[in-house]
């Protein structure tokens, strides 16, 4: 063989090699990149905390969600606007609403009053709000003026409540009756006169945090879903609201 049929041969075999590494490589990356795909959809399935727009709760997961500030575990992302409410002192008071600061310092804005004209509303007034809940801030539809007991942080600190702290691992810690069957996310969201019974329950036995949702549960008692704190985070009320246990 002639070295000029040599080198042809050469280049030929070179050739025919090329594509099937072409392929080789094409297909490693392929099964990378989709590999990177599953490892990120993972994680991110896992921080949903059962997401939904509906007024059917879905699987939950940790309790983080999206923080929302002084949220203790943080705010569960699932909520979205719903029924709920908070109670506090009033700081300012503006044209459109005002804010307030909770028993163990959340701050909280409250737009419109509900019945209430924002002029009867005073600095330093102590209230209760219930209305639509978003993170920290409250489009009301009832504001009551509650009277200046002296409870505050005191009463806050006797039923338990731990207060928001950044940073500040999770409390783990179960108080009274827990249902049975009960899987955080489970449920379904309740609003109007049965969701504003269930909150003032709440907020009476656990003073300091803002409730984002009541979730009527397949026994027929209630999860009022508490932020602002960093415990309680689930505060379980029977068909008649009272307050039964609390976690």
């Amino acid at each position: 063989m002639s070295d000029y049929e040599s080198t042809n041969l050469q280049a030929v075999a070179k050739q025919a090699h090329q594509p099937r590494a072409g392929r080789l490589l094409s297909s490693r990356r392929s099964g990378w990149i989709v590999a990177v795909v599953l490892m990120c959809a993972v994680p991110a399935l896992s921080a949903c905390d059962g997401i939904s727009s509906s007024t059917t709760a879905t699987s939950p997961s940790a309790t983080a969600g999206q923080g929302t500030p002084g949220s203790g575990g943080g705010s569960n992302a699932r909520s979205g606007p719903a029924a709920g409410g908070a109670a506090g002192t009033v700081d300012s008071v503006s044209g459109s609403g005002f804010t307030m600061t909770t028993a163990v310092g959340q701050k909280v804005t409250v737009n419109g009053t509900g019945s209430m004209a924002v002029s009867a509303i005073t600095t330093g007034e102590n209230v209760l709000v219930l209305g639509t809940t978003n993170g920290t801030t409250i489009t009301a539809t009832q504001v009551i003026v509650q009277p200046n007991d002296g409870g505050g942080a005191a009463a806050s600190s006797a039923a338990g409540v731990i207060p928001f702290q950044r940073g500040a691992p999770a409390v783990t810690k179960q108080v009274g009756q827990i249902p049975g069957n009960y899987s955080e996310g489970s449920g379904t969201i309740v609003s109007g006169t049965t969701a504003n019974k269930a909150t003032e329950a709440a907020l009476a036995a656990y003073p300091g945090g803002v409730v984002d949702r009541v979730v009527r549960l397949s026994n027929g008692e209630y999860e009022v879903h508490y932020i602002g704190v960093n415990w309680p985070h689930h505060i379980f009320v029977d068909q008649g609201f009272t307050v039964v246990g609390a976690e």
